[in-house]
């Protein structure tokens, strides 16, 4: 990997349990600086210059590690990439130091018109030399890795040939990018279409897996959803602790976007996975908020 720079994922080391920086918790943040190892920040809400939201990110830059969590760069997608959204993230990135960018293993724009969801891909051999050929383009132009995330999905495509586990995996390898793996959408896929657990587990590349992630899922009965607006379920709590102990210096992240509730219950979930993760590690954080 010489020709990626590697130099900003070591400048502020991203380790232990983050949580998604949430408007309702920024000037809570910023006024007690609570002890919290890193924040992930959506990076489409960062991209316009001027105003509050810039500010706020210089402020909470100043203070904390970041990450960027992208949801445009519609990977998946046959549009051809927005050259100009990736001018705007990369630089925003080098101003901010930012650690690093994940983005997801979906696409969300068609024909020019973007979708408010992430959208599942068939996994086959032909979305799988897209996907490569896209993430390659875009490690290209920033001069590092990406992470990729796997999504939850509620159909299967008639297309599909390969195991999801095995196409994440694949793709990890041919485009030689990071992976950030979200386990509530392993849980999600797994109530919905059935997929092995214990199977996708085993098949990850476990070298690859830089971050992790967790969230809470709305059950509507016949499936279940991706909702983000629920704490972490005991079944998802488990398949963590089966995916942390084979990776336990890989940092956590909770994720709660809707219905949010106050900054101290999202630390509470945070200080849950510290404490499966601490099971297999040294070290610990305090949660404490001042």
């Amino acid at each position: 990997m010489d020709v990626f720079n590697q130099k900003r994922l070591n400048d502020k080391p991203i380790s232990g349990t983050g949580i998604g920086l949430r408007s309702p918790h920024v000037n809570e943040i910023l006024t007690d600086l609570p002890e919290i190892p890193w924040f992930e920040l959506l990076a489409d809400n960062h991209l316009v210059e001027g105003g509050l939201i810039p500010l706020q990110l210089e402020k909470i830059c100043q203070h904390y590690p970041v990450t960027f969590h992208s949801v445009g760069l519609s990977l998946g997608s046959v549009d051809p990439l927005d050259m100009n959204y990736l001018a705007k993230l990369k630089k925003i990135m080098k101003q901010y130091d930012i650690a690093w960018l994940s983005e997801h293993c979906c696409f969300t724009s068609v024909a020019g018109f973007h979708s408010h969801d992430l959208l599942p891909l068939p996994y086959s051999e032909e979305s799988l030399s897209h996907m490569v050929n896209r993430i390659s383009q875009v490690q290209d132009f920033l001069g590092e890795q990406i992470l990729i995330e796997n999504v939850s999905s509620y159909m299967k495509f008639a297309e599909t040939t390969l195991d999801e586990a095995d196409f994440i995996s694949e793709l990890a390898e041919q485009a030689d990018c990071l992976l950030l793996i979200d386990v509530n959408n392993i849980y999600v896929n797994h109530i919905n279409q059935g997929i092995d657990i214990d199977n996708y587990l085993t098949s990850l590349p476990a070298e690859r897996i830089k971050e992790v992630h967790l969230a809470g899922f709305d059950d509507r009965g016949d499936f279940i959803l991706d909702a983000h607006n629920n704490p972490v379920a005991e079944p998802v709590w488990k398949i963590y602790e089966s995916l942390i102990q084979q990776i336990p210096h890989v940092p956590t992240l909770i994720e709660w976007d809707n219905d949010i509730p106050s900054l101290q219950r999202i630390l509470d979930e945070a200080q849950k996975a510290e404490v499966i993760a601490d099971k297999y590690r040294s070290g610990n954080f305090n949660y404490a908020v001042s």
